[in-house]
């Protein structure tokens, strides 16, 4: 199987070095900073100079790109890959991106005799690094079968939600959940420290109680060393948070609360940690005294 792989950033240059272990593939990478591409290289991929020499032979194709705007270019721009893919091969897309526009991109897809898949994922860097990522796919089941084995060198998880397009609408429900619960829990430890508890004591014991989402153990750590190296950056929960206000609007269903918490993060994105963690939330949020 020939595989191509696009978009190697934080999580795509992790989930394609676990798919060199799949012995039965060739993998072609791109990556418009050819930089990124460098390691990948040296571990046994083939590189390309352009996405849509990347797509020439290849039976499916991965992206894992930041945002709508940013697949409509890759994808279907002027130097786009779609028009290079071979009749029947099967594009996977991985990015985070509002379900209306994945609903348009399959149909846009299957009108050029292509197939397609939403896949974006629940997890992190290091999920990403050791393969232990959730795949939420929306799309037809003989397309989910076909990628399977390679989804799980990248995952632990596969969840096939419904046709194309729901893959995306649950990632919208995984996001709004955890940018909200990373917002209560920072005004919420920050609120014990001026009760006179300890950082190391609220970090050690408040994502220990059965309250708590279970991410914030990873989170507490890195909050408590100081540590917002980016696991997901601040930035791209934020751009989620807005396709989530998107998505509600289109839904007639509003989200109070989510719109409070995109309108915080927007605040510490604009104070300078949008590059950082998003549990840097945290760190916007805490004032001295």
């Amino acid at each position: 199987m020939n595989v191509s792989f696009i978009g190697l950033g934080i999580m795509g240059s992790r989930m394609a070095n676990n798919l060199l272990k799949e012995n039965g593939i060739s993998l072609t990478v791109f990556n418009r900073s050819p930089e990124a591409m460098t390691a990948l290289g040296k571990a046994g991929a083939k590189t390309a100079e352009s996405a849509r020499a990347a797509v020439a032979d290849a039976d499916v194709v991965f992206t894992m790109l930041s945002a709508p705007e940013v697949v409509e270019k890759v994808a279907f721009g002027s130097d786009g890959f779609i028009d290079a893919m071979g009749e029947g091969a099967l594009w996977v897309n991985c990015s985070t991106v509002n379900p209306s526009y994945t609903r348009e991109c399959d149909e846009r897809v299957r009108g050029r005799g292509l197939r397609f898949l939403d896949a974006p994922v629940a997890g992190t860097k290091m999920p990403a690094e050791t393969g232990e990522l959730t795949f939420l796919l929306g799309g037809e089941s003989a397309d989910v079968e076909q990628v399977r084995s390679l989804l799980e060198y990248m995952g632990q998880k596969i969840l096939h939600v419904g046709p194309a397009g729901q893959g995306s609408a649950f990632k919208m429900l995984v996001n709004a959940l955890l940018a909200q619960s990373m917002l209560v829990y920072s005004e919420t430890a920050l609120l014990g420290e001026k009760l006179g508890f300890s950082r190391d004591f609220l970090m050690d014991t408040l994502p220990n109680l059965p309250v708590t989402a279970p991410f914030l153990k990873g989170k507490a750590g890195l909050i408590k060393d100081g540590d917002y190296e980016a696991q997901f950056p601040l930035e791209l929960m934020l751009k989620d948070l807005h396709l989530l206000d998107m998505t509600a609007y289109e839904e007639k269903q509003p989200l109070f609360l989510a719109g409070l918490a995109k309108s915080i993060y927007g605040q510490a994105n604009s104070a300078g940690h949008g590059r950082d963690d998003f549990a840097a939330v945290f760190k916007h949020l805490e004032k001295p005294g």
